[in-house]
């Protein structure tokens, strides 16, 4: 019986230190967002947002390199703050956002590059072409409860570069850039944590 229970217990312990090892955290819409930035006849910079941002992370401090991410943009909410504009980047001369509603990116390599930060190597898919990128990131940050929600909490924000033509996106060639910087902003929620009241 002692030798059960000395068995049922070292099983507890290492299952206890596998949990605290991993860190299950969820992308939370209200407090994120995907960002780009692109040259306009050479003279000027066209910012705007992607409005809703999900996913999942799967975080572990101690081994980055066994981390994971999963993001998803919901297209059809771009947002550069002309509607006219925002009308045509949503139709099929941009990201004919009917047919591909989502942007994806999923994560192939995690590894650490320095203090406080990491290098993400992952397949983004948009406009139905699926191309390697690779995400320079700051953080995480240290977790933080939130006092208003109790829910536990943690950032980071990512930048990429990539040549919107890879994608097949081809509208505008005469007067907007190839080139677009993408920067994500995102909030993340520990899953153990109740969801959030606001």
């Amino acid at each position: 019986m002692r030798r059960l229970l000395l068995i049922a217990s070292v099983c507890f312990a290492i299952a206890n230190s596998l949990a605290a090892q991993i860190q299950s955290w969820r992308i939370d819409p209200s407090h994120s967002s995907a960002g780009f930035a692109v040259r306009h006849l050479g003279i000027s910079t066209v910012r705007g947002d992607f409005n809703k941002v999900s996913g999942k992370v799967l975080y572990y401090p101690a081994e980055v390199g066994k981390s994971s991410i999963e993001a998803t943009i919901d297209a059809a909410t771009i947002d550069t703050r002309i509607e006219t504009r925002d009308k045509d980047l949503r139709g099929p001369d941009f990201f004919d956002v009917e047919k591909y509603p989502v942007i994806t990116f999923k994560s192939k390599r995690i590894e650490a590059a320095g203090a406080g930060k990491l290098r993400v190597t992952g397949d983004l898919t948009m406009h139905g072409v699926t191309k390697e990128v690779v995400m320079d990131v700051d953080g995480p940050t240290p977790p933080v409860k939130d006092p208003s929600s109790g829910v536990t909490r943690m950032g980071a924000a990512a930048t990429t570069k990539i040549n919107r033509r890879d994608f097949g996106i081809e509208g505008a060639t005469a007067t907007v850039a190839d080139e677009v910087q993408i920067t994500l902003d995102v909030e993340l929620i520990d899953t153990s944590s109740p969801p959030p009241s606001k």
